[in-house]
């Protein structure tokens, strides 16, 4: 573990964000959830400092690094029309001085909203995919024409979720160790909005790696159960090779649990339960929760609550892994 761990610790970087974020007591949502609810957190990378934060911002930046160590002069990376990894993509590439493509699919706004308002603030230059599942494809064509005009395109996978990436978001249990230490609440259990794998992979390994035996609960935004899990898994063992560890090193030898039960009709369509979800948080908590990810991860944490899996002497930690640039969309 003791070699892993120096891996992990001396993966490079570069510095989007300054460090730590707070974690906060939910002490209004919870009396309004009843008295057998557990301890309330939330860690708040909503408030990570660089492009309206979120969780994509830690996983850049070590993915950003090895864009570096390959000489890229352009980031090409893809998602929805209302991406907050392609958002912060594209302003990471303004802050490095890199130009930057993204492969969107959705319908093109007349008038840009939220992150594709953003994305072109940034600088980015956008591609439109007809589906989700022509964007590897479309990326692909993207970099071989950059490449065949002399320029060095850099491909960074859906959601920045690589073992990269995913190392990143493990160095953020350890600064979650140090919110825990100024409060003395150690969470039993982590909570979070769960897609594309890396930030699941990350907190387990994360926990693994710095000694946090925290359960780690991911609640789908799009994909069932079984195909998330996988995909974390993957990005696990792949992490383990990366880092010199073993399976056991960074949590792959445990269950990676995904709850796919807050989906509803798909992928950034709310439902009745993360409407309450983002209401009840922003009226008790004054925080904003976004439509497509929190929302719905909140109203999964609060549906435990309510069907009593947790004790009263539990202490939940909910991860905000940001995107309230999507309300606005």
């Amino acid at each position: 573990m003791a070699t892993a761990l120096a891996s992990l610790r001396s993966l490079p970087s570069v510095t989007l964000a300054a460090h730590p974020t707070p974690v906060d007591r939910l002490d209004r949502l919870r009396s309004a959830l009843g008295p057998s609810c557990p301890t309330l957190l939330i860690k708040r990378d909503d408030l990570l400092s660089f492009a309206m934060g979120g969780n994509k911002v830690r996983k850049l930046q070590t993915v950003l690094a090895e864009a570096n160590l390959a000489g890229a002069d352009t980031l090409i990376t893809c998602g929805g029309v209302q991406s907050n990894h392609c958002r912060v993509t594209a302003a990471a590439g303004a802050a490095l001085g890199l130009k930057v493509v993204l492969v969107v699919n959705g319908t093109p706004q007349d008038v840009p909203t939220g992150n594709a308002l953003l994305d072109r603030l940034f600088g980015a230059q956008v591609h439109y995919a007809t589906t989700r599942q022509d964007r590897d494809s479309l990326m692909a064509s993207v970099a071989a024409d950059l490449t065949a005009q002399g320029q060095r395109p850099f491909v960074i996978p859906l959601g920045a979720s690589t073992p990269t990436g995913a190392a990143g978001f493990a160095r953020g249990i350890e600064e979650l160790l140090v919110n825990v230490h100024q409060s003395g609440s150690r969470p039993d259990t982590i909570v979070h909005a769960s897609s594309s794998g890396g930030t699941q992979a990350g907190l387990i390994a994360g926990c693994a790696l710095f000694g946090l035996k925290s359960r780690v609960i991911g609640i789908s935004a799009d994909e069932p159960a079984a195909r998330l899990s996988a995909t974390v898994l993957a990005l696990l063992e792949e992490l383990a090779v990366r880092l010199g560890g073993s399976r056991a090193t960074i949590g792959a030898d445990k269950d990676v649990v995904v709850d796919d039960r807050f989906v509803g009709d798909g992928y950034g369509l709310p439902t009745a339960a993360s409407t309450e979800a983002l209401t009840l948080v922003a009226r008790h908590e004054g925080i904003v929760l976004d439509p497509v990810y929190t929302a719905k991860a909140m109203a999964g944490l609060i549906e435990k609550i309510r069907d009593g899996a947790f004790s009263i002497d539990d202490t939940v930690l909910f991860w905000h892994t940001g995107g309230q640039a999507g309300l606005f969309a």
